[in-house]
Formats: structure tokens, C-alpha cells, sequence
């Protein structure tokens, strides 16, 4: 029998089913967005299931027709408006701490993800042992049309990604549907929305009868539900090739230029998309997103986070650009969709404005303070990609 802290008001949910634990996003009608209330009570729990030897198995999954389209922007903005801008800051250490909980957990997880999963919903499911997709599973990374660049540790993960396919889903925002994210990797196996249900019914079956489960077991009970998909002809995931030319260039403008180069060649949907999205993205916040993730390809997870943090302090701190804030208002707030990005061009942004941005010159702030990621259990094998 479920044992739930059920409420309409709530919006997390947890529940205990034996020797299953399930966390449940239950902020449907805000697109399950993370607020900082659901990343701090989500952290306790998992923190307690990671260390009651009767948990097996930890259920991440959402109610509603989204996963997670990331976290709570909105919020954070506005805690800026109400005082020192370092106060948005204390969001980003609280997600970030629950992304490395999440990127180290000794526990099997499976996040079941039907529906829409972007952002910050990607930095909580995606270091799952199993990473269950849909029919109805969009991913994507789309921060850089909102004054951000792709973080949650997206430095380590996208850069992990064949060739430079991590570039260009960071710089493009585009989306990818689920065949393609099991194709890429990003996901471990493909359930049919109807099949999701019995399923996660034979994993708690699983669970309960046996003292002694594993991954291994696990899985051949997900192999039962799940089905092989190929991805449409069409798929930019067949492009690998015109990617790798493209987005393997040195510099945005580099990047920008060649496929615009491309275009003249080739007429296909995925590369005028690619040039719409990046002209109208922030010019600063790509550059920051080329630097990351490159760097992220020699960094562990606890690096590439520490890395962001910097990078997200000088956005907030405006140590370069408003862009965060005029981001926040023409996409999130005012919904105009006419940001006014300062420097509006690539060209305007300067390898020195970029480094700026990784100074850790916050010495001076009093109410600013460092990353500090929890002390985990076996730092040589948590740093290893899941992926």
C-alpha cells in the first residue's frame, strides 16, 4: 500500500511503496518549473532514501502532461528586484547541490520522462541509471534565448555527446524528440506511454520480492516495456556529419558563418532553424556556452558546476551585460519576445568580456557566497559519467 504526503498545495510528491521510493513533480500547472521550496525538500528525501538501506529503487517521475521545463527563472529574477543581486544566486547553489546529489546517488534511479524536459528538468533526471522516454518526450536546452547559457551541468554532459552535437544543442536550443535522445544517448530506453504504468507496477513488484535486486535485473524488467525506435529520415541526428563541420569552427562567428555557408549549399529545415536560433540569442551568453562546454570535455561534474556557478554569479551581478534580466522580462514576464540583448552582436563580444565572466572576483560582496557541493560517499566513481 502507497504511503503518500499527498496535497493539492504541495508540489513535490513522495511516496513509499515497499522497497520503492517515488518523487513526484506536482507543479503541472507552472509546467512543473522547480521552485526553490520543491529543490530543497526533494534533497532531504533523496538524502534520506540514499541512506535507509530498505530503499532499492528511487522513482523520479511528474504528474501532468510535462516532465520539468526547468527551473524556476521567474523566481529568481525577482529575488533580485527585492534587494542584492546575489540573492538569485542562493537558487542556483540549491539546484546546483541537488544536481551533484543527483549526478553521484549510489542508489538505481529511473526518471520517467513523458512529456516536455528541459533545462533544469534535464539537470535532475539526466545522470538516472535509467532515463525512460516517451512518445511525448521533447528535450531540450534552450537558456541562451533567455539571457542564460545551458547550465545544471550541461558543460559536462552535452559536451559528452558525439563530435560537436552538445555545441549544437546548446547554441540552437534545439529540440530533440525521445528516438533521438535514446539515439544520442541522453536516454536509456523507450516505453510507450501506455506501457509506462505497468511498468513502474513490475519494477515495485521487483523490489518487494526480493532482498537482493540489482541494476542488471532492473533493466531486464525496462527491457520488457521497452521497444527499438528508429529516427525519422529527416532527423538532424543524420546531419552528424554537417554538425560536426559546422559546430567544431573555433569562435561563434566562426560557427555562425558556416552554417549560413551551408545554407546556400544545402536547403534544409534543421540549419535555418540553427541560424534563426543563434541570431537571436544572446551574443554574450553563447560565447560563455562555447568556453564551458569545451572546457567541460577535460572537467569532472563537480568542476564543470563550480564553472557555471562563477559564470551565472557575473550574469546576475550584471558584471557585463543585463542580459539575464531582459531576457527574464521579453520571454518569461512582458512576453514581448523582443529582447534587446546588450551587445546585440557576436562581434560586439569581446574574449575580454567573456573572461570576465569567469573571474572569481566576489571578494567584495558579503552577501555573495561559493558553491559548495556536498561531501559524497566515493568521489572516484561519482565522477564517472552515467551517460
Amino acid at each position: 500500500m502507497a504511503l503518500s504526503t499527498r496535497s493539492e498545495t504541495e508540489q513535490v510528491i513522495f511516496e513509499e511503496i515497499l522497497g520503492a521510493r517515488k518523487v513526484v513533480l506536482n507543479r503541472s500547472t507552472k509546467l512543473n518549473v522547480l521552485s526553490y521550496k520543491m529543490l530543497g525538500k526533494i534533497s532531504e528525501k533523496l538524502r534520506t532514501y540514499e541512506n535507509d538501506p530498505m530503499v532499492k529503487l528511487v522513482v523520479l517521475k511528474a504528474n501532468g502532461k510535462v516532465f520539468c521545463v526547468g527551473g524556476d527563472l521567474v523566481s529568481a529574477s525577482k529575488f533580485v528586484a527585492y534587494g542584492h543581486w546575489s540573492f538569485g544566486t542562493s537558487y542556483y547553489r540549491k539546484e546546483f547541490c541537488l544536481d551533484y546529489l543527483l549526478a553521484t546517488y549510489k542508489k538505481p534511479m529511473v526518471a520517467i520522462l513523458d512529456g516536455s524536459v528541459m533545462g533544469g528538468g534535464v539537470g535532475i533526471s539526466i545522470h538516472s541509471t535509467f532515463r525512460i522516454v516517451t512518445e511525448n518526450t521533447i528535450f531540450a536546452m534552450p537558456e541562451a534565448s533567455i539571457g542564460l547559457f545551458p547550465d545544471v551541468g550541461a558543460s559536462y554532459f552535452l559536451s559528452r555527446l558525439p563530435g560537436s552535437f552538445g555545441e549544437y544543442i546548446g547554441l540552437t536550443g534545439a529540440r530533440l524528440d525521445g528516438a533521438e535522445m535514446v539515439a544520442m544517448g541522453l536516454a536509456t530506453h523507450f516505453v510507450p506511454s501506455q506501457n509506462i504504468q505497468a511498468m513502474e507496477k513490475a519494477l515495485e513488484k521487483m523490489v518487494a520480492s526480493s532482498d537482493a535486486t540489482s541494476v542488471t535485473t532492473m533493466s531486464m524488467i525496462i527491457n520488457k516495456f521497452a521497444q527499438e525506435v528508429k529516427v525519422k529520415p529527416e532527423s538532424v541526428i543524420t546531419r552528424l556529419d554537417m554538425i560536426n563541420q559546422c559546430f567544431s569552427r573555433k569562435s561563434c562567428e566562426e560557427i555562425l558563418y558556416s552554417l549560413e555557408h551551408l545554407a546556400i549549399q544545402v536547403q534544409e529545415k534543421w540549419i535555418h532553424n540553427a541560424i534563426r536560433s543563434m541570431r537571436f540569442a544572446s551574443p554574450l551568453c553563447l560565447k560563455i556556452f562555447l568556453r564551458i562546454i569545451r572546457q567541460g570535455r577535460s572537467q569532472n561534474i563537480e568542476q564543470c558546476l563550480d564553472t557555471e556557478y562563477i559564470a551565472i554569479s557575473h550574469i546576475l551581478r550584471r558584471t557585463v551585460s543585463n542580459d539575464f534580466y531582459e531576457g527574464s522580462r521579453a520571454i518569461l514576464i512582458e512576453k514581448d519576445k523582443k529582447p534587446q540583448w546588450v551587445p546585440s552582436k557576436l562581434e560586439e563580444v569581446s574574449d575580454e568580456m567573456v573572461a570576465k565572466c569567469f573571474l572569481r572576483s566576489f571578494t567584495e560582496d558579503d552577501d555573495w557566497f561559493p558553491l559548495r557541493l556536498p561531501l559524497r560517499y566515493d568521489k572516484a566513481k561519482a565522477m564517472t559519467s552515467k551517460l
